[in-house]
């Protein structure tokens, strides 16, 4: 790296340290910033532009342009240089700016005569914020130096953005953290709450952007990285006895805490004046910032290895540590980048909600969010960078969309929106001990999803006659290492022991795919929803599945047993399943060990195959669930995991319909018990028409059974029977327009 003369660029980030510090209002603040930096540059311009929404760009204050252009010239992201600069995130130079591809001569700005153009993006942990340029009459080759120098101080410019110094009389931007927002996100657990941010990892506030002592500040970055680096040793230790995985990614942060290349230009942007935090901050920014850029996985994973190390670095120097001494609010809504299903299950029902940045419809997290059934959105943009600890904040997990920091009209039409549906709760608790039986006197069998002891005391409150689907691998994501067989006899017990009679269908571990413990290896898929998984690697590993059914056999001890197994693709497979379990029952038998007072033993149907397996599977299965989120995505070749495709197909198209009537048929030949268990379940337009082509029972979370059983109870569910038919008859694509008719006719 060449050596770079820091006294002018130093003498220039202390006169933009006085200028933050100063009382001046935020427009003569930004005018006075460009007059410093023209002049400390000796160029002719020096301009920025800042960003008024995502996609555009203002001239905030400029030193040699048209004062007249300010606050009136604008450029949408990529227009022009300047917008070419914001939308790469990277700088740009030109000695004959006229002649570049994509140059916009904006005439009111009288830049005509300026030949030569250097422009930096201003950005914050990825976010861009906007642009800062400079411009000469002559040409000009600005060098390496320059542009490196330029990038310092657009640094400084980002953290002065972000903490408002440019805020004030004549600026028309608001306060940052201070204006109402509405997010846009994706439903992952339905749902309202109104509560206050609690940031799972607070954020590391800069406050001193520039030092006084550029060797005393690379001391101090010198002591906080020898702290991190014996901090990832010690991980490094404690993780000998883990899997391959854990230790690998331990070795990547090992390897970019002795990054040279890391510590060399960081100790640049001290000798320029930078502080130890503001140095480290800026190579997360571009860190973050080529994020954005890199298709490869593994290298996106690498760089979040690394803005994982520079906050664990930056809260070394600053000590902003996790644990603030701040104490969680009433109404928490938990706002975090992504989380781990163990540390959402220690917040438990402390929290009302959860916002998470990253996330997905099948995580972890989301699992858990559905079995403490708190509404949970996923992939809001910017939802850490915009939230602050204490805000007042507005979660619709039902359309997927967060108001932070609302004003008084949006706040009073969500709680409008809440007390419509507490009045519509009061009403379906009255329903709870009577039938789900429609006006023709069928009746439907609604039970529960559960996944957590927590699940359980809902059972009797929420009019469930059964637990319909128990996910066992919850014991097994939450968790450091493998559970024993004895663990999980206990938990297995307290589950039998809290439903109090009524029937549990424990599913067993349906691991793989988007649901990896954090001890056992992800293979290499490049497919992994429909690869290695559920059931397909109970038979392969039958190691862990013959310890989980001991496990499930001896917490029944003398109790009914009901054992499901998950992602069955054929007949042969269950059989293979099947003969597993008997197997451990006879040899349970011989250890004297008190056996299930009823065993049944059923499939879920997840793969189209399954519903065209031959009579000899229908008539040995116990019973069949239809596990209808992976039998949609399957049926339809939409992964629910992609947002360009998961909504696009409708349970209520006819033909996905016409494709369960033929499961019903199946299953009522053979005469074997079946049940749909899935999100749509818990709709309850949807649940009803699957009552109306002839599915016996359904399982849903437990608030959607309150719901489902109204609709039930005022509908005639041969009405519905013969309105589908006639829908297919006539060759609709979708059912659910005659139905929501059918629904909005019906009277309380």
């Amino acid at each position: 790296m060449p050596h770079r003369t820091e006294t002018d660029s130093r003498r220039m980030l202390r006169e933009l340290r006085d200028e933050m510090a100063s009382a001046q209002p935020g427009q003569e603040r930004l005018d006075r910033i460009t007059t410093i930096i023209a002049k400390s540059m000796g160029t002719d311009v020096c301009s920025i532009y800042l960003l008024r929404d995502p996609d555009t760009l203002e001239l905030c204050a400029t030193e040699g342009l048209r004062a007249s252009a300010v606050h009136e010239t604008r450029l949408r992201l990529g227009e022009g240089l300047v917008g070419k600069v914001a939308r790469l995130a990277r700088p740009l130079k030109s000695a004959d700016a006229p002649s570049e591809p994509g140059f916009r001569y904006m005439p009111e700005t009288g830049e005509e005569v300026f030949t030569s153009f250097l422009g930096v993006p201003v950005q914050r942990l990825g976010e861009r914020l906007g642009v800062l340029v400079v411009q000469s009459k002559e040409t000009r080759d600005y060098s390496e130096d320059e542009i490196y120098g330029l990038e310092v101080v657009a640094m400084v410019i980002a953290e002065m953005t972000e903490l408002g110094a440019f805020v004030g009389e004549g600026t028309s931007f608001a306060s940052p953290h201070k204006h109402a927002t509405t997010l846009r996100g994706v439903t992952a657990q339905e749902g309202e709450a109104e509560g206050h941010v609690w940031l799972h990892q607070p954020r590391v506030v800069v406050t001193n952007l520039v030092n006084d002592d550029s060797k005393a500040e690379i001391a101090r970055l010198h002591d906080a990285v020898e702290k991190l680096r014996g901090s990832v040793d010690d991980m490094l230790n404690a993780a000998r006895s883990r899997d391959k995985e854990h230790q690998e990614v331990l070795q990547t942060y090992r390897m970019f805490a002795n990054s040279r290349g890391w510590m060399k230009r960081m100790e640049e942007d001290i000798r320029l004046g930078l502080s130890a935090e503001a140095a480290v901050e800026k190579e997360q920014s571009i860190a973050r910032a080529r994020l954005e850029t890199v298709p490869d996985q593994y290298l996106r994973d690498r760089l979040h290895d690394l803005d994982d190390l520079s906050n664990r670095l930056l809260r070394i120097l600053t000590g902003q540590g996790v644990e603030t001494g701040a104490e969680m609010p009433d109404r928490a809504i938990l706002v975090a980048r992504n989380i781990g299903p163990g540390d959402l299950l220690e917040y438990g029902r402390k929290l009302r909600g959860v916002v998470l940045e990253e996330g997905a419809v099948g995580s972890h997290a989301t699992i858990v969010a559905r079995a403490l059934a708190i509404p949970l959105v996923i992939s809001v943009p910017r939802i850490t960078t915009d939230a602050l600890s204490g805000d007042h904040i507005l979660v619709d997990g039902t359309e997927g969309v967060i108001h932070l920091r609302p004003d008084d009209t949006v706040t009073g039409a969500f709680r409008d929106k809440m007390a419509m549906q507490a009045k519509a709760q009061e009403r379906y608790a009255s329903l709870r001990d009577k039938p789900a039986m429609g006006r023709c006197g069928t009746q439907i069998t609604l039970k529960m999803n559960a996944g957590l002891m927590a699940d359980l005391p809902s059972l009797p409150t929420s009019g469930a006659e059964a637990v319909g689907l128990f996910r066992t691998e919850l014991q097994f994501l939450t968790r450091e290492r493998m559970p024993r067989r004895s663990e999980l006899v206990a938990t297995y017990a307290r589950v039998l022991d809290a439903a109090a009679g009524k029937s549990v269908h424990f599913r067993t571990l349906d691991i793989g795919s988007d649901k990896v413990a954090p001890y056992m290896k992800r293979p290499d898929e490049p497919n992994p929803a429909m690869g290695w998984r559920a059931l397909r690697v109970g038979l392969d590993k039958p190691g862990v599945l013959r310890m989980q059914l001991q496990a499930l056999i001896r917490a029944a001890a003398g109790r009914p047993l009901s054992v499901m197994f998950p992602l069955v693709a054929t007949g042969e497979e269950f059989a293979r399943a099947r003969d597993t379990l008997m197997r451990e029952i006879e040899r349970e038998r011989r250890l004297g060990h008190e056996l299930p007072e009823q065993l049944k033993v059923g499939a879920m149907m997840e793969t189209p195959s399954l519903a065209y397996a031959p009579d000899s599977f229908y008539r040995e299965v116990d019973f069949i669930s239809i596990g209808g989120n992976d039998l949609k995505q399957f049926f339809f070749a939409a992964d629910r995991e992609n947002e360009l495709v998961r909504r696009r197909y409708d349970t209520l198209n006819v033909s996905f319909l016409t494709f369960l009537q033929v499961i019903v048929d199946r299953c009522h030949e053979t005469e074997t018990a079946l049940s749909f268990c899935g999100e749509d379940a818990g709709r309850p337009v949807d649940a009803l028409a699957m009552a109306g082509i002839g599915i016996p029972a359904l399982s849903m979370r437990p608030a959607s059974i309150g719901p489902v059983k109204s609709l039930i109870r005022r509908s005639n569910l041969n009405e519905v029977s013969e309105l589908i038919a006639r829908v297919q008859v006539r060759g609709l694509e979708s059912a659910r327009p005659a139905l929501l008719d059918y629904v909005a006719s019906l009277v309380d």
